[in-house]
């Protein structure tokens, strides 16, 4: 290991230039890393050690980390082949090793690269690479002269010699590190990004028409339109290009290349004109047209990833008896009753709208279940028929006070007919396990959101234009982090959630349930090393993040790691009491010295996280749910008009704006502008996921299906 982080030591610099980050913490963070720690684990449980760094900086390190290490290999890759050529200097071979910039780098490969066949390498065959030479030299010399002397073998005539010394001239042009940066610095600063409708398709294209005839400057194209112009181009309605301004691009040439007012200057100047445009400014687009979709791609995954963590993080109900309805039309409502830890109870449907329309009997049914089944709260799926059902539900009477909930049910119809629900439910169909799924995401959101892929529940966008290896990395990330960061119940947990915990993944998880099956639910912690293939180390990784409720040790219900237990004792012993008391007991701990249990492994930062964990032990860190009631007299986009100030949901949220849910089937769009009376850059400064808030309906195109709307002018 410590082999490795030497040769990983090279890099140390760079990455805390980048990060700003001291070296010293990105070296402990590595070996860390690859001592076999998970992120989740290194920022909560390791922070004397990397200086209390975040799951987010962590992750940056090792990201990091990777792609320097594949640079490294790409520079050793492209040294041995110059080497093979027999053109490798010591000066060469110097730059490229100490180049960190991968245009850099490329640039420099780039005369060296193996190619097909250009009119340059067909010219140099002829033997006219002198010829070219001469002619960059720009002296007065006779062109004409010095021309004739090439005419043989396959050269027929001066014409074709100064043709063929001109493209090799032209290629030295799109190949000099020199040209490329002059021309990028123009990109850079003043290309303009442009997108024109292909002929023939403005029907067929119709979604993309905000974009037939579209310019702006690429340093301002937002990721938002960058992707969508990107779509409209991969689909075939859209011609996008990123130019330059010819003018500009050419003169910086001309400064570097043209010494002087003769024949071959004028050749000279024919010949970078051509490798500007037949080379140089294509290689230039290519290489900022991907760059652009990088960026964009990295805006709209940060963008996906926090609205996930958002939503995964939303309030749950808890243990409570739940009867869910997926609701519908001709099918009618499938219901299902559900016990305090999720298990299916009961299911059966109910037709209480049209056409069936069996209020009365739908009636009896609901209040009956509600009876039965010890009902305490409803969820109500938001799709079709859900304002209707929302109240036809609460317009009954129940023999105790029931809370009605509409969740979101985006990816439901997902999950209920994916592996995980096959395995779950096996002897029940996908309306049943969709039913089940709105149950259990108001009861614990986590919990069931996990089993379904986060490209299917609704918070992102153009997830399927971005690069998809970024997002599933981005997104498993963020989801790790949240269930680490709130825990699990070791006793109730599925094994889809279990495979998120630190250190476990998709065996150890199915071995915990196995255990749990065979011998019943654990009683502490250290039970977990009875498990198949539980050894130390994965122990150490995941104990902390999972919990037991009403255990002999009332650490194993907390975020105290086991490997600080005695720290807690001892905190018990000299106080003269218990744990248990210690932790009921908020005079006793005031009265912790906590100095007094510092040591060379254990500091402030852990600490403090200890005391904060005694006082509250095992807290959900998510918050309370709150009841929402949308505005009545609104079902329809027919019932809204300009200066309503109604109740919505933030269902989306997008770095333009957010979508809010008013009650009717299309979501409404907050534009940033319409946030705050202040200039906005990120909306989740104002929003968040499914929160809820007042907002004004400032605009409604009944034609277009859109609604307009703002939460400054609510306020």
């Amino acid at each position: 290991m410590d082999n490795y982080i030497n040769m990983s030591s090279k890099f140390f610099p760079l990455i805390s230039k980048a990060l700003n980050i001291s070296e010293k913490q990105i070296a402990s963070t590595v070996k860390l890393l690859e001592d076999g720690a998970t992120i989740p684990f290194i920022s909560r449980y390791r922070k004397e050690v990397t200086g209390a760094l975040d799951e987010v900086q962590i992750a940056s390190i090792n990201d990091s980390l990777e792609k320097l290490k594949e640079l490294d290999k790409r520079k050793a890759t492209i040294i041995s082949t110059i080497e093979e050529q027999g053109k490798l200097t010591s000066e060469l071979k110097k730059r490229i090793e100490e180049s960190w910039d991968s245009n850099v780098i490329e640039d420099i490969y780039l005369p060296f690269k193996p190619k097909r066949r250009t009119k340059a390498e067909i010219a140099r065959e002829k033997g006219l690479e002198p010829l070219a030479t001469f002619l960059l030299f720009q002296n007065n010399d006779s062109v004409g002269a010095k021309a004739k002397s090439f005419v043989k073998g396959d050269v027929k005539d001066i014409d074709e010699a100064l043709k063929g010394a001109k493209d090799i001239i032209a290629e030295w042009v799109s190949e000099d590190e020199k040209a490329r940066n002059n021309v990028r610095a123009v990109f850079r600063y003043e290309a303009i990004i442009t997108s024109k409708v292909i002929k023939g398709k403005e029907e067929e294209g119709i979604k993309y028409k905000d974009y037939y005839d579209w310019s702006e400057p690429l340093k301002r194209c937002s990721s938002h339109r960058m992707l969508a112009i990107r779509r409209g181009e991969k689909e075939g309605f859209l011609k996008v290009s990123i130019e330059p301004n010819d003018a500009n691009c050419l003169e910086r040439l001309e400064r570097q290349y043209i010494k002087g007012n003769n024949e071959a200057s004028m050749l000279v100047l024919d010949a970078l004109t051509d490798g500007y445009k037949r080379l140089l400014k294509p290689s230039i687009e290519t290489e900022f047209a991907s760059s652009s979709k990088e960026t964009a791609d990295a805006e709209a995954i940060r963008v996906f990833s926090q609205n996930l963590k958002q939503l995964l993080l939303s309030p749950p109900l808890g243990q409570k008896r739940v009867l869910a309805i997926d609701p519908g039309y001709r099918t009618g409502c499938k219901i299902v009753c559900l016990d305090a830890q999720g298990n299916l109870l009961h299911n059966e449907t109910i037709y209480p709208h049209p056409p069936k329309e069996e209020r009365s009997m739908a009636a009896r049914k609901l209040t009956k279940l509600v009876e039965q089944y010890q009902i305490e709260a409803i969820s109500i799926g938001n799709g079709t028929a859900s304002r209707e059902t929302e109240n036809f539900v609460t317009s009954l009477r129940y023999d105790r006070n029931i809370q009605v909930f509409v969740v979101s049910e985006d990816g439901a119809s997902i999950y209920s007919a994916s592996k995980v629900a096959r395995e779950e439910f096996p002897e029940y169909d996908v309306t049943v396990r969709g039913a089940v799924s709105i149950g259990r995401r108001l009861m614990d959101p986590l919990a069931e959101l996990v089993k379904i892929d986060p490209k299917s529940i609704g918070v992102g966008q153009y997830q399927y234009d971005v690069n998809q290896a970024l997002l599933k990395k981005s997104l498993d990330q963020t989801v790790e982090n949240c269930v680490n960061q709130v825990g699990v119940n070791l006793n109730t947990a599925s094994k889809h959630l279990l495979t998120y915990i630190s250190g476990l993944g998709v065996s150890l998880a199915q071995n915990i349930v196995n255990y749990r099956a065979e011998n019943g639910p654990f009683g502490s912690r250290k039970e977990l090393l009875k498990v198949a293939r539980m050894g130390n180390k994965a122990f150490e990784q995941c104990a902390g993040f999972l919990r037991i409720p009403n255990a002999k040790n009332p650490l194993d219900n907390s975020a105290v790691h086991p490997e600080s237990y005695p720290i807690v004792e001892k905190m018990a012993k000299d106080l003269d009491c218990n744990v248990s008391e210690l932790i009921k007991d908020r005079n006793l701990r005031s009265k912790i010295d906590i100095n007094k249990y510092i040591t060379s492994n254990v500091g402030l930062p852990t600490l403090q996280d200890i005391l904060k964990e005694l006082e509250k032990p095992g807290l959900d860190p998510r918050q309370s749910i709150t009841v929402f009631e949308f505005d009545p007299t609104v079902r329809t986009i027919d019932d809204l008009h300009e200066g309503q100030i109604l109740p919505g949901i933030v269902t989306n949220i997008t770095n333009f704006g957010c979508f809010v849910d008013v009650g009717i089937k299309e979501n409404g769009l907050v534009h940033v502008s319409q946030l705050a009376d202040r200039f906005i850059s990120d909306p989740t400064e104002i929003v968040s996921i499914h929160q809820h808030v007042k907002v004004k309906v400032i605009g409604v195109d009944k034609d277009r299906k859109r609604v307009q709307l703002s939460i400054k002018d609510a306020q």
